[in-house]
């Protein structure tokens, strides 16, 4: 069996290393500035959910046309060089158009719209560059250096802020621009006999939901509610943390960024221990363990005024999101069998995107109704309702045919 290809894993890594770098700086950097303009929080959470609608409509397409198109530079690069520089240059100018709600609002959509363009392209690589045996395997290590560009987003990016408001922006999109760079120059891409014939046409997401619910056991559907769920928790909950801190705890936001880092540093340390936890107990059960400690966080969460205490909690948050995030997609393929391994994904993605959508926003309607504190017990009903929903899900072990216990 021929050894697997690490360096190439790590190469391909640096891309979703840069697109994690900017994120992270994003959600919660962005949101201040916006607060200062004295929008309402649901306005606030309405314009953190512009990247998630643009993905929805640009992502698929772009995905779609750099699967059936070849160019000198090959099928992906192309995106790469066009999205990059672009949300590069609207994420620096952010900090330096805050001062205005429509400047800063076109600088938002022009590094959202950036963003789309490269990222389906970067992502695709996955499929093209490894063998199917090879691909989970190499998605564990991507996703671990996508953790790692988040991780030092946050801490640096705490740092630089409180050296100047432009310094994270600058440097997160230097940063990107280097990474993106290393796989540009060091991937392969080959024109192979693969051909627009080979991409066969998913079916539709009506379509798709009429599949899962057409048989007797609903298992799919409610792991798909569940998921929506959890997102949408966690969403609002990444969305409005610095201004909780800020609002409530008195903590600036450099500071408060920095303290996300604890929440990223444990998610990278859980992401290969979840994954040996649930082959040894199950998916399901390790997913609603995870489920169970972020729910109960979340309630600590509504009483804790210690940021020493909030920064432990943190940490505990990002071992249990480890439990949950690492093992869902997986547990959708166990549920789905081959026939509709690309049907599922297609709903897992457009239920993670939906719920990055609606989260802020209705938590951002709640925040306006009372205040920034009602976040902890808006993520953690959500977290709840995800647990409700896996309790309905009967996964079976992969490579069986009984069902977890």
């Amino acid at each position: 069996m021929a050894r697997f290809p690490y360096g190439k894993t790590l190469v391909l890594g640096f891309g979703f290393f840069g697109i994690s770098v900017i994120w992270p700086l994003f959600n919660s950097l962005i949101p201040p500035m916006l607060e200062d303009l004295e929008l309402s929080a649901v306005t606030i959470g309405f314009v953190l959910t512009w990247d998630n609608i643009i993905n929805m409509f640009v992502q698929p397409v772009v995905g779609n046309l750099s699967d059936r198109t070849w160019t000198r530079f090959g099928r992906r690069k192309p995106w790469l060089l066009a999205g990059a520089p672009m949300a590069a240059l609207f994420f620096v100018l952010v900090p330096f158009a805050r001062q205005h709600f429509t400047t800063i609002a076109l600088t938002i959509l022009g590094t959202n719209i950036g963003m789309a363009l490269f990222r389906s392209p970067t992502v695709a690589y996955l499929g093209d560059l490894f063998e199917p045996r090879d691909r989970s395997k190499a998605n564990g290590v991507i996703n671990l250096m996508g953790g790692l560009g988040g991780a030092v987003a946050l801490f640096g990016g705490g740092a630089l802020y409180e050296i100047g408001v432009p310094s994270p922006f600058i440097a997160g999109a230097g940063i990107m621009l280097l990474a993106l760079l290393v796989v540009l120059l060091a991937v392969r891409e080959t024109r192979g006999a693969e051909t627009s014939q080979e991409v066969t046409a998913q079916p539709g997401l009506l379509r798709s939901i009429r599949m899962l619910a057409a048989g007797p056991d609903k298992s799919g559907l409610f792991l798909l509610l569940a998921i929506f769920s959890w997102f949408v928790g966690w969403n609002a909950m990444e969305a409005f943390f610095t201004l909780y801190a800020r609002n409530v705890l008195e903590i600036a936001v450099g500071d408060a960024t920095r303290m996300l880092t604890a929440f990223a540093g444990l998610l990278i340390v859980f992401a290969i221990p979840s994954g040996l936890i649930a082959t040894r107990f199950g998916r399901r059960s390790t997913i609603l363990a995870g489920l169970a400690g972020m729910a109960a966080s979340l309630i600590a969460g509504f009483f804790v005024r210690s940021p020493t205490v909030l920064l432990a909690m943190l940490g505990a948050m990002g071992a249990f999101w480890a439990l949950v995030n690492i093992n869902s997609l997986p547990l959708v393929y166990d549920l789905g069998g081959k026939q509709k391994i690309g049907a599922l994904t297609g709903l897992y993605y457009f239920s993670s995107s939906a719920a990055a959508i609606a989260g802020p926003i209705l938590a951002g309607k709640l925040i306006d109704l009372t205040n920034h504190s009602a976040i902890w017990l808006f993520s953690a009903a959500f977290l709840g309702l995800a647990i409700l929903f896996m309790t309905l899900v009967r996964a079976r072990r992969p490579g069986t045919t009984t069902q977890e216990v």
